[in-house]
């Protein structure tokens, strides 16, 4: 036998992966036009997604607040299922049992069958298009035009997904022959997986993890963000019609009502986790067999800039205040602290200070709004007062006019000036719209600065000599997942790793990293025949 994957099949692989870019969108990411947000009336989800039906909820609900000011009495904009530890408890076993210890249908299915399943689903989220990124924008205060962006992003990553799918599987019927042996290696799910996403990119950044996790033949549990759940709504109708009975489930409520219970049931064999160390650490630790369970976890960063003393300033300061104040520096992408030559700092803080009283600050569809309220509302307002009010205590200004003033969740940006060390800031994430710069006699103090830190996401450094970005970047490569030269730190293009150290993250996301991470390599194997057989 002289192949593992006999030709037909592979010849099959490749028709089908050129369907499959045959459909992949071609997305203009240009922001759309503005319009007001209208609501009717009340987003009121009485819904679940379970074993393959969709359930109505009679008990408790737990009430959605939007940070927008909509000029009502009431901030709800709606409400969605307070689903409690019996809940919980039926959709691990639904997913379990879809699984079934990988003899279910879904895990033996065929890649090109999941991958068939995946694009029905993909190009059905077109259907809900218009109403989801409705509820984004209400939700967690994304601009329209952002939450748009979010929308078209996740569809094209998904389809892209898809295209690596099949990419893989035609690449498992490649035979290795060695030391008498004859094998293919191919890569095969792993089991039931638990995923949760973030708030500041709620649909993206859950489906980045959830949807390559079901294409490797994987089952779900998904529990929604704590704010960003009415989104999935639309979704759970795609979900059931898409995929086979328990391998998708959608759980809402309290997170130590229904992940504890999960969690403790020991039924989950990949934790798919985006948000706080601390959390995640929370958790990973309810279940009772932790050396099995694979963590697959974006979580904390405190990303700097580092500012030469040659920048072109003309060049560096749009990135640099793009890369911090994007959705109001809601990212773990941000630049979170800027560390900028002491010959051109004054210089530098006068033009970004002068950029960020140009942002406009008001509500998502506002044109040209580049600020908005902050999602996590009051609570974070207060942590981001107290870090200025610590940081002016010990001798910073705030340089920009404006800067801090609170306007209901419209909080203006902060660019704080001389940032020291001994201030909060200098090392607490702020998650938000607090730009803090520090004054240093040689850019190397920024690597004493990342050897330092718990986290090791992302660095950008800005200089015009080619010499002393590389030698730096070579060093800094070694301290985070990612070095930006000349650029703001990001996440994208998807195809490359998207990754960080330490504290920062466990896995890698990139369309083929978050394939991988959701499988696990299994050979076939036997000896090479010899010339007398």
């Amino acid at each position: 036998m002289s192949t593992l994957l006999n030709d037909e099949v592979g010849t099959q692989l490749q028709a089908e992966m050129a369907l499959v870019k045959s459909e992949l969108p071609h997305v203009d990411f240009e922001p759309a036009k503005a319009t007001e947000l209208e609501q009717d009336r009340p987003f009121e989800q009485k819904r679940y997604l379970v074993d393959g039906e969709i359930r109505e909820w009679t008990g408790a609900q737990v009430d959605v607040e939007t940070p927008l000011d909509l000029g009502r009495e009431s901030d709800v904009i709606g409400s969605y299922p307070a689903l409690g530890k019996k809940e919980a408890l039926e959709m691990i076993e639904s997913a379990s049992s879809a699984y079934q210890c990988g003899l279910g249908a879904w895990p033996q299915s065929t890649p090109s069958e999941r991958v068939a399943a995946v694009m029905n689903f993909a190009n059905s989220m077109n259907d809900v298009r218009e109403e989801v990124v409705k509820r984004i924008s209400l939700e967690v205060g994304k601009s329209l035009a952002d939450a748009e962006t979010e929308f078209d992003r996740t569809v094209e990553y998904i389809k892209r997904s898809c295209l690596e799918t099949l990419t893989l599987a035609n690449e498992s019927g490649e035979v290795i022959e060695e030391g008498g042996v004859q094998a293919t290696v191919s890569r095969e799910s792993i089991g039931t997986v638990l995923c949760m996403g973030p708030f500041n990119y709620p649909l993206n950044e859950t489906f980045a993890t959830m949807l390559p996790a079901l294409l490797m033949g994987n089952t779900v549990v998904m529990k929604p963000p704590k704010k960003g759940v009415l989104l999935f709504d639309p979704l759970l109708d795609l979900f059931k019609e898409s995929f086979p009975k328990g391998v998708v489930n959608v759980i809402t409520g309290d997170g130590q009502e229904v992940i504890t219970p999960i969690m403790e049931s020991g039924k989950v064999d990949v934790l798919a986790f985006i948000g706080t160390p601390q959390v995640a650490d929370i958790v990973a630790g309810n279940h009772p067999e932790p050396h099995r369970l694979k963590k697959i976890l974006g979580l904390g960063a405190k990303n700097p800039a580092v500012i030469f003393s040659d920048a072109d300033l003309d060049a560096t300061i749009p990135k640099a205040v793009k890369g911090s104040l994007s959705f109001n520096g809601q990212r773990c992408t941000a630049l979170k602290l800027h560390f900028v030559d002491r010959h051109i700092a004054g210089e530098y803080v006068e033009r970004f200070a002068s950029a960020v009283e140009g942002l406009k600050v008001g509500q998502p569809w506002e044109d040209g709004v580049k600020i908005t309220p902050l999602a996590e509302g009051p609570a974070k307002i207060a942590f981001l007062r107290e870090l200025i009010e610590d940081a002016v205590s010990k001798g910073a200004q705030i340089m920009n006019e404006e800067g801090g003033t609170v306007n209901g969740n419209l909080f203006t940006p902060a660019v704080l000036y001389p940032v020291t060390s001994e201030m909060r800031i200098f090392k607490e994430e702020q998650f938000g719209p607090i730009v803090p710069i520090v004054p240093v006699n040689s850019p190397g103090e920024a690597v004493d600065y990342l050897a330092s830190l718990p986290y090791g996401q992302q660095v950008s450094l800005f200089g015009q000599d080619e010499r002393r970005l590389r030698n730096m970047a070579l060093t800094a490569q070694k301290l985070v997942g990612r070095v930006n030269l000349n650029d703001e730190c990001k996440r994208g293009p998807d195809i490359l790793p998207f990754t960080g150290k330490r504290s920062a993250a466990m896995g890698t996301l990139s369309i083929r990293g978050a394939l991988e991470e959701f499988s696990i390599e299994s050979v076939l194997a036997m000896p090479t025949k010899s010339k007398e057989d």
